[in-house]
């Protein structure tokens, strides 16, 4: 899956384009999303592009972004922030490589945020229409 840089590339049309199909809009599809826009832009032009298409992608699917689900921009910005850190890590690697070694990481794991957030911080109405810092410190 995703081996070659062909292969994210005509994932990713497919995302922009609104015909992914739903089943296919994963936690690890997020990451590709993630990896794709931070290695062709700034973090912000990224971040801003990342919250746009997944704004429009959860609409063209049926799922309404509102206070309780669809898009969250606390989720967002802390995967993109780690997303970033891996590229650094690995600059030197191929984007397929990268993307390997992304779904091997910490940050492929669902529950990843938990390390930084509360629950009850992490899934509130503010964390998902704004950035809110982490309340919980980690030992990294």
């Amino acid at each position: 899956m995703f081996a070659t840089t062909q292969e994210i590339e005509a994932f990713i049309r497919d995302f922009e384009a609104l015909r992914l199909p739903k089943p296919r809009w994963t936690h690890h599809a997020h990451l590709i999303v993630g990896l794709w826009y931070l290695t062709h832009h700034s973090p912000d032009d990224a971040l801003s592009i990342v919250r746009q298409r997944i704004r429009a992608y959860n609409e063209a699917v049926g799922t309404a972004n509102t206070d309780s689900s669809g898009y969250h921009e606390t989720l967002t910005r802390l995967f993109l922030r780690g997303i970033a850190a891996h590229i650094l890590a690995h600059s030197s690697e191929s984007l397929p490589s990268s993307l390997a070694l992304l779904f091997q990481s910490p940050l492929a794991h669902k529950n990843w945020p938990l390390s930084f957030y509360s629950r009850e911080r992490l899934f509130s109405v503010a964390a998902r229409h704004g950035w809110l810092e982490p309340d919980l410190t980690t030992n990294e």
